[in-house]
């Protein structure tokens, strides 16, 4: 990650020169900007994001660039950290006062707390009035803070963010399985067990040390990070703040994994499975992800065979949902209006989008005669190398990077259907907003508790939400190690915050 830092900064100096005496040519209509092309000085933009740095990184920087000195006269050194990097990176750099302009904000509530990012709300009452008309109402309601300002751009995508169950197609067809009929981890029982005498070259069901918020399924929501294990129902207005370890529903998820883990449905080391995305071709019979519409054609293409997926959780709209991908300025920035440009374009203009995302058309990507992207790759549908064909070597993180609305739908096996965006405007116009939606406690006084509560949280919950422990021993230590640690202080001032939140509102 250094030498990629020293490169992109040499090559940020030699973009430089070069723009200051190429991009002299095109014009831009776009409300909001000047007609003329731009000339002469640009200025440059530090942009951080999440994402493996991709081999034709500086290739499609040096495009963007292209793009962007012609219609708002910015250019960007674009800057992509590991998945496993990112926070903290991000964090040293925010803490050091490293100079950088724009970055992908994942943990954005804390951060924008601190004071890390710009406030933007007369910005997107002028400069960015575009992109704040393009995007949602109900995003920019979830990400504006307590204070009532707004300190980063949500991506425009799908508004809640359901938990799906994910099966193999041609299984689920061989043993002709109504996937709508599990709806309940304890619904799945017969099913995992099945699958188990009759498919032996599966994992019947797969979780990670970060498991999966099986809480969902009881309308329950996290009030802030999940390592601090405080949720609260969604749909009830009066519902208290809780540790959900504590609650007869964690009790009855807990005993559920454990029994499944002993019978071996559950991958033996889930507690130590590192986090991740769909490997391809594993032969796993169930596993769970967030999405929205048409998310199975996503996870097909992930995974190298068609999948089949059933929403299990309500249409519920969360602060969590509305967060999951925030573009934020840094508050300390010397270009905030070229920042805003920058911001405006990427949510306005197809042309840039769709270039942040799929690449250079010809180069990473073809259109289909219906206009759909077909990625440029190296390996058949089964996944197994291509003899001589050429792979493509950029891509962007879809969710991390502006308005989807605007992007073209993809191509090849599984394509996404023509009307991919109207289904997703149809599903949003149908969502109910979370009673809680937008609150967000401030704990800044309260570090150490939370710090502490985070340790606890490391030390015990991997085990506990795969089943690879005792419940009946390992879960009272947890709740009292918890305490001890200060949750109950931490209970007492996130209640009181939200009694006053609820209160400014009535």
């Amino acid at each position: 990650m250094v030498k990629y830092a020293r490169r992109a900064r040499s090559f940020m100096m030699i973009s430089l020169l070069l723009l200051f005496t190429a991009y002299t040519t095109g014009c831009f209509g776009q409300p909001g900007y000047d007609d003329e092309p731009h000339v002469g000085d640009t200025v440059n933009l530090i942009y951080y994001t999440i994402g493996e740095p991709d081999k034709d990184l500086r290739l499609v920087n040096d495009k963007i660039n292209e793009i962007l000195a012609r219609k708002i006269g910015v250019t960007i050194t674009y800057i992509k950290v590991s998945w496993q990097e990112y926070e903290d990176r991000l964090n040293t750099l925010i803490s050091a006062g490293s100079p950088f302009d724009i970055a992908f904000a994942p943990d954005y509530a804390s951060t924008a707390m601190r004071g890390a990012w710009l406030r933007l709300d007369d910005h997107l009452a002028g400069l960015g009035k575009d992109m704040y008309e393009a995007i949602d109402p109900t995003f920019w309601q979830g990400v504006r803070m307590n204070d009532g300002s707004i300190y980063g751009v949500p991506t425009n995508k799908e508004l809640a963010v359901r938990d799906q169950w994910m099966y193999p197609a041609s299984i689920v067809e061989k043993h002709h399985i109504d996937i709508t009929k599990y709806n309940t981890l304890e619904s799945l029982e017969p099913l995992l067990r099945m699958i188990q005498q009759k498919e032996p070259d599966y994992i019947p069901m797969e979780l990670d040390r970060d498991s999966h918020n099986f809480f969902a399924l009881h309308g329950y929501e996290y009030i802030m990070n999940h390592k601090v294990p405080l949720m609260i129902k969604s749909l009830d207005p009066d519902a208290p703040v809780v540790n959900i370890f504590e609650t007869k529903e964690a009790r009855q998820v807990l005993d559920t994994l454990r029994r499944y883990y002993k019978q071996g449905f559950i991958n033996k080391d889930a507690a130590l499975r590192e986090p991740g995305g769909l490997k391809r071709g594993a032969k796993v019979f169930w596993k769970s992800s967030g999405g929205g519409p048409l998310s199975e054609t996503t996870w097909s293409k992930d995974r190298g065979y068609k999948v089949v997926a059933n929403p299990v959780t309500p249409s519920t709209v969360t602060t969590e949902s509305v967060r999951g991908g925030i573009m934020t300025v840094n508050a300390n920035t010397k270009h905030p209006v070229e920042c805003i440009k920058f911001l405006n374009l990427l949510n306005t203009d197809p042309e840039i989008r769709n270039l942040f995302n799929y690449g250079i058309e010809g180069i990473h990507y073809t259109l289909d005669e219906q206009g759909q992207v077909v990625l440029k790759t190296d390996k058949d549908s089964q996944g197994e190398p291509i003899p001589d064909a050429p792979a493509s070597s950029y891509s962007g993180v879809q969710y991390t990077q502006g308005n989807w609305f605007i992007l073209k739908t993809m191509g090849g096996d599984n394509p996404d259907p023509l009307d991919k965006w109207e289904q997703f405007r149809q599903y949003n116009a149908g969502v109910v907003n979370s009673t809680v939606l937008g609150f967000t406690p401030d704990l800044s006084a309260l570090t150490a508790q939370t710090d502490n509560i985070e340790m606890v949280w490391h030390k015990y919950y991997p085990s506990l939400m795969t089943g690879s422990v005792d419940v009946d021993t390992i879960l009272p230590k947890f709740n009292e190690e918890l305490k001890q640690a200060g949750m109950d202080d931490v209970i007492r001032e996130v209640q009181k915050q939200l009694d006053a939140w609820r209160s400014g509102r009535k």
